[in-house]
């Protein structure tokens, strides 16, 4: 039988903290906590194989961060480097760590920064201690607060916003875990949804729709809950872009009922029904017993590979530094002048784009090689389920040929895990353009490479 332990985190940062990073925000600086940031952690063992996945409220891991903090975990739970995934909600209103445009708060959110590293290790540590026998279960549901977000103009240029007929995956993947008496110890869930509800009029921190999802199914089944980003590149809120703290707290109690509902079904155990008695009374009462048939499937397995990938010709890093340079002092002019609101907010979005360009003309020169750049991909089995998870933001499309081709029919797939490489976009979204395929590293073709690591990665662990 495999055992499962989980713990939690709290890494809410001080008020007044450098917060979000808009591009279409004039605030700099927080207002306070709407809710809790949280780090939790779940450990999962059996037959000397030992894995971990940490579920953290952060906008993003670069792939030094992730490689740093793993390692770290891995040195203090003795748990090995590849067996760890490290995942990330991607809130865009959490604090923002870089100066950018950014110049107020930037000391608290390096204080904030730098607890996450232990924060993580500790969540991890912590959910090893706890761990107890359990069974494991998996489900799946359905859920329309989130939309494909590449609508296009009267023109044909695309914007971030609602596109009705464009892909979009509902899918609620849960995965459950329970003690040998039945009572919840953790539930994951897995949903595609960019956390963009809370945008730039929003300036509280926030973990966006993850953290009363995460709440709801807590009070709802008990136990602790994870939330793993899946494939939402392409995927955004229905109600998104407002200040309204409501909104994002409705679309994650929706969430959270509807991951509530399957995990409430979930029974591990195969059971037949027997008829123990029929009991006498205002009306003959039938007694039944749903008999165990046997024992849950326990089988722990973690497989890591990697896939070259074509790269993209992007910007020079000199263009896009004095791009933003030029932006910066512009922006700087601004706010010492008597600008308008309406202008700071312009000069912001300048700054950003260029900031933009410039990250990306950076990741493409530290990642490609030849023309090419690795990508991991990770596979872990834990009893009937396969989570697989690569370090991009990858379109739903891939998420959705991959369920349906794997030889699992409990296959959980996400990005936003084990470093950030930017978008990963379908080979039609080139074609179509936007704001995606403008930022990504990669050239046409990464999709289907991508989808065929990731099934290999699967077979490895079935």
């Amino acid at each position: 039988m495999l055992t499962a332990g989980i713990a939690r985190v709290d890494i809410s940062p001080k008020v007044g903290v450098a917060h979000a990073g808009w591009g279409a925000q004039t605030h700099q600086i927080s207002l306070g906590n709407d809710m809790p940031l949280l780090v939790t952690a779940l450990v999962v063992a059996n037959d000397d194989i030992e894995l971990a996945i940490v579920d953290v409220d952060i906008g993003l891991f670069t792939s030094q961060q992730d490689r740093d903090i793993r390692q770290l975990i891995s040195d203090k739970s003795g748990i090995p480097f590849g067996n760890i995934r490290l995942g990330y909600t991607h809130t865009h209103s959490a604090p923002i760590t870089f100066g950018q445009w950014i110049k107020e708060g930037i000391d608290l959110a390096n204080e904030w920064w730098n607890t996450i590293p232990d924060a993580c290790a500790k969540a991890v540590v912590d959910a090893k201690a706890s761990a107890r026998p359990a069974r494991t279960g998996f489900g799946r549901g359905s859920c329309d607060v989130n939309i494909n977000r590449r609508p296009a103009r009267d023109n044909g240029e695309l914007f971030t916003g609602r596109n009705w007929d464009g892909f979009v995956d509902h899918d609620v993947d849960v995965v459950s875990f329970d003690d040998v008496e039945g009572n919840p110890i953790a539930t994951i869930v897995n949903y595609a949804m960019h956390p963009t509800i809370m945008a730039h009029a929003n300036q509280w921190v926030t973990p966006d729709f993850p953290g009363p999802t995460r709440s709801v199914v807590e009070h709802t089944v008990g136990g602790l809950c994870l939330f793993l980003q899946g494939a939402s590149g392409n995927q955004g809120p229905v109600d998104g872009f407002t200040g309204d703290l409501r909104v994002y707290r409705k679309a994650g109690a929706r969430l959270g009922a509807e991951a509530s509902r399957v995990r409430l079904g979930i029974d591990p155990l195969e059971r037949e029904e027997r008829l123990d008695q029929i009991l006498v009374s205002g009306a003959d009462l039938g007694i039944y017993t749903d008999v165990p048939t046997g024992e849950s499937d326990d089988t722990v397995a973690v497989s890591n590979l990697s896939v070259q990938l074509p790269s993209r010709v992007v910007e020079s890093i000199a263009e896009a530094q004095k791009g933003f340079e030029n932006g910066e002092k512009e922006l700087e002019a601004l706010r010492a002048s008597d600008a308008s609101n309406e202008e700071i907010q312009r000069g912001v979005s300048k700054v950003m784009r260029a900031n933009i360009r410039l990250n990306v003309a950076r990741m493409s020169e530290l990642y490609t090689t030849d023309g090419q750049i690795e990508m991991g991909v990770q596979a872990m089995r834990i009893g009937e389920t396969v989570l697989v998870s690569i370090p991009v933001e990858p379109f739903a499309e891939l998420a959705d040929e991959i369920k349906k081709r794997s030889s699992s029919a409990s296959t959980v797939f996400s990005g936003f895990s084990n470093g950030h490489m930017n978008y990963l976009a379908t080979d039609m979204a080139y074609e179509e353009g936007g704001y995606e395929v403008g930022v990504t590293l990669f050239a046409p073709g990464s999709a289907g490479l991508t989808i065929e690591a990731s099934l290999d990665a699967i077979d490895n662990v079935l």
